[in-house]
């Protein structure tokens, strides 16, 4: 599985995905911030690649209907520090493995993981 890290969350966040297994890039890395949300998600579609983001105008799934992506996930947290976001990220590779990302939307708040597509 892979994925691509939005410009909003810690690069951290991409090396802890990687430590558990997946490809992961940056949209830092890839020379894209500041790109449009349609360029990002259009980069995301052609690298094949689920995003991972706080910008939460990726659950409109009128805009952003998750049956054209490889994976949508929206992490929807109150506190937003680099250390709470590792610690929500990595409850989230959990679930990986035993959920379907692609053409899915998770929406992750803090209690709980919404899961929506197909």
């Amino acid at each position: 599985m892979k994925f691509k890290i939005d410009e909003n969350l810690p690069v951290e966040v991409s090396s802890l995905l990687e430590e558990n297994g997946y490809d992961s890039a940056t949209v830092s890395q890839q020379k894209l911030r500041g790109e449009s949300d349609t360029n990002i998600i259009g980069v995301c579609q052609r690298e094949e690649r689920a995003l991972l983001t706080l910008d939460t105008d990726f659950a409109n799934i009128r805009n952003y209907p998750p049956k054209d992506y490889f994976g949508l996930i929206v992490l929807r947290l109150k506190k937003q520090d680099k250390t709470y976001i590792l610690s929500v990220v990595d409850r989230l590779i959990k679930l990986l493995p035993k959920e379907l990302l692609e053409h899915h939307l998770w929406i992750v708040d803090e209690k709980r993981i919404r899961i929506s597509g197909k």
